[in-house]
């Protein structure tokens, strides 16, 4: 199986301040991969740093063997955890501008997915309820055709039936034969079973990478109590 995202050596400062230190890893092409860790530990940087919204201090990152650039979003579809979307457009609208943008954008999978999700096409996505434009966002995000896609905390502040619908979306929407899914998540119990790999990251340094199926077999343990070995929490 070959490796879609390659860290070398990467750190990244800010303004003094380090959010990763020397992280090296390689993770492989379709899988769901989970990037966990407490607050501040540098899930988020990561995700950037993969998306190319943000450069290494030092090493490289690399996506299908090519150092990650700016142009690298034409094969990155990045949902980030805060809005991206434009409040005066309708759901449909957004749709048909996203449909602008990106060559790769599947118009017939995204209304799939809006039925899927019980969105209203016609209503203004300022007016969404926090899980619904959640779920809008998500829709924006598996309606591309990229072979890899960065979610940043999917599920964060949403009450149980909307993380449910949310989930079951990534089971039915992404194609794992062409696709790659990565995300940084705090609910570890609701993602355990769509996840393959996780990236264990604190305090800036990745701490372990492994599969959640060796996780449990050679530990056994779940996913949320090997955690807590691990953090020793």
């Amino acid at each position: 199986m070959s490796n879609i995202v390659t860290f070398n050596h990467v750190s990244k400062k800010f303004s003094g301040r380090v959010a990763l230190t020397d992280v090296s890893f390689n993770l492989p092409s379709g899988k769901i991969i989970g990037i966990i860790g407490p607050n501040g530990s540098g899930k988020s940087t990561l995700l950037k740093l993969i998306a190319g919204l943000l450069r290494p201090s030092r090493g490289n990152v690399l996506l299908n063997g090519a150092s990650v650039e700016r142009r690298s979003s034409a094969k990155i579809a990045y949902l980030p955890e805060q809005d991206g979307c434009y409040p005066f457009y309708t759901v449909a609208e957004t749709i048909q501008f996203h449909q602008n943008i990106f060559a790769d954008f599947n118009h017939h999978k995204a209304m799939e997915m809006i039925d899927f999700m019980k969105l209203d096409r016609k209503q203004k996505v300022g007016s969404l309820s926090k899980g619904n434009l959640t779920r809008f966002k998500m829709v924006t995000a598996l309606s591309r055709r990229a072979p890899l896609i960065l979610l940043d905390e999917p599920l964060s502040g949403l009450d149980p039936m909307i993380r449910e619908s949310i989930i079951q979306g990534l089971i039915t929407f992404v194609d794992l034969s062409e696709q790659t899914v990565m995300m940084t998540t705090h609910e570890i119990i609701e993602m355990e079973p769509v996840l393959d790999m996780v990236v264990a990251m604190n305090q800036g340094e990745m701490i372990c990478i492994d599969e959640v199926d060796n996780i449990r077999s050679e530990h056994g343990k779940s996913l949320m109590d090997w955690m807590k070995k691990i953090y020793r929490v």
